[in-house]
């Protein structure tokens, strides 16, 4: 395995990226070429490997075992749950998320991109863009992924022919640019014989642009969270009650997205109270400034009520809050989501009472037609619904902020996960093009 310093590691920069495409696209081969050309895997993994593939009857390393930890998922040759992998090289550290390709698992799907920066989407050189290739581009693109890798695999089984290359990635492109999707590259590439993944290909001297790990290691990680609007879900409420500390009442959460300093005018909703932040304790100690992922416990100078749920933010950057929540969802539960459908809506840390008051359409992926009020939206359905909340929420567009402008809608009798969210616009809005129609993005 690769050594790094830790110095090396404290200057490199992350990326956290998904895996995607239709069944036997050859993602979790893409995944462990990547692992085992990178020098990414301990020994004894390989050595892992070799026995299985071994036992198999293979003659070389399935190196898609290296992510296939499941013992269904070794045994049917597929990929069930989301697996995450983290390695590193000298230039930047990855946290990936390899995803299921089966149609019936598309919500795993949805929480390996859901915060991702990068997406691979795989095509099979073969058979093209098919339906799940075009869910998995419509779902990046509603996730508001903001880069996003075609990676043409299995060239070797075509003779490695630019015209094939060539045509899928125009007509992947031009679909992806319509759901406003800001950023394509197009990689051919040969998981299984290692073409064009780590190391660049002989046989296809005609592609010129980077690798896989090339592009990965270069593309510009531009979602700063830190520069986002300042928000932070209260989780718990700490009151020790203590004789060394008999009236500290600190708010603990972890900051989703932007910075918090002491003496800084706060608002909490849904209450609407304002109050300056007396002190910030992050890991027992007081600091001066939190940001974006640090867990932290927040004192305020006036006695206000906050409770779990709350959202304290500044108050000259406050978000409406509102009882009417308008969103883009992806269901992924087997029961259908019904108008009139009672719910919970999970947003944050608050979990409030819900009923679905319309669904004005459903997104039609082969056309990217819509078809208006369905009444019903079926597993792995994209579409637009109304939602009334028993209480006001303070929600932000998704476009703003991914993590308070999203939510998840739950089954009140058994817990299940129903529906993944996104509040406002659905889908960014493609760039425009002289002499083209643009009807048919906007829910």
């Amino acid at each position: 395995m690769s050594t790094i310093t830790t110095e090396a590691l404290s200057a490199t920069t992350l990326l956290r990226f998904a895996t995607a495409g239709s069944v036997d696209d050859g993602k979790s081969t893409l995944v462990g070429r990547l692992l085992h050309d990178s020098k990414s895997v301990l020994v004894d993994q390989l050595e892992a490997v070799e026995r299985a593939s071994a036992s198999r009857g293979q003659e070389t390393p399935d190196l898609a075992l290296l992510t296939d930890g499941l013992r269904a998922e070794r045994e049917q040759g597929i990929t069930i749950d989301v697996a995450y992998r983290y390695f590193a090289t000298p230039r930047r550290r990855f946290i990936l998320a390899d995803t299921p390709g089966h149609v019936q698992y598309t919500r795993n799907m949805v929480t390996g991109a859901s915060t991702a920066e990068l997406t691979v989407v795989l095509v099979d050189a073969r058979n093209g863009v098919v339906e799940q290739t075009r869910r998995h581009a419509a779902i990046a693109a509603l996730l508001r992924v903001p880069h996003v890798v075609l990676a043409v695999n299995k060239m070797d089984l075509v003779g490695y022919e630019e015209r094939v290359f060539a045509a899928i990635a125009e007509e992947f492109t031009a679909y992806a640019t319509e759901l406003g999707v800001p950023e394509v590259t197009a990689i051919p590439i040969s998981a299984l014989a290692g073409d064009n993944v780590v190391d660049a290909s002989a046989r296809m001297d005609w592609y010129g642009g980077p690798t896989v790990l090339e592009h990965l290691e270069t593309v510009p990680v531009t979602h700063d969270l830190a520069h986002c609007h300042a928000r932070l879900p209260v989780q718990y409420v700490i009151r020790p009650q203590t004789a060394e500390l008999p009236d500290y009442r600190g708010y603990a959460g972890q900051i989703a997205s932007g910075s918090f300093r002491v003496g800084e005018e706060v608002t909490v909703l849904p209450s609407g109270r304002t109050s300056r932040i007396a002190g910030i304790d992050l890991l027992g100690e007081p600091v001066d400034v939190a940001w974006t992922s640090q867990s932290v416990t927040v004192l305020l100078a006036d006695d206000v009520d906050v409770s779990r749920g709350d959202l304290i933010v500044p108050s000259e950057d406050a978000p409406a809050t509102t009882q009417d929540v308008e969103a883009t969802v992806c269901h992924v539960a087997d029961q259908p989501l019904t108008v009139g459908h009672r719910v919970l809506l999970k947003h944050g840390t608050r979990t409030v009472k819900a009923i679905v008051k319309d669904i004005p359409s459903r997104l039609t992926l082969a056309d990217l037609s819509l078809h208006p009020h369905p009444g019903t939206l079926a597993a792995n359905d994209i579409g637009r619904v109304k939602i009334r909340t028993a209480e006001p929420l303070p929600v932000d567009s998704y476009a703003d902020s991914r993590r308070t402008g999203s939510f998840i809608l739950i089954d009140p009798n058994d817990g299940t996960t129903l529906t993944a969210g996104m509040v406002g616009e659905s889908f960014a809005a493609p760039e425009p093009v002289a002499d083209t129609d643009d009807d048919g993005w906007d829910f």
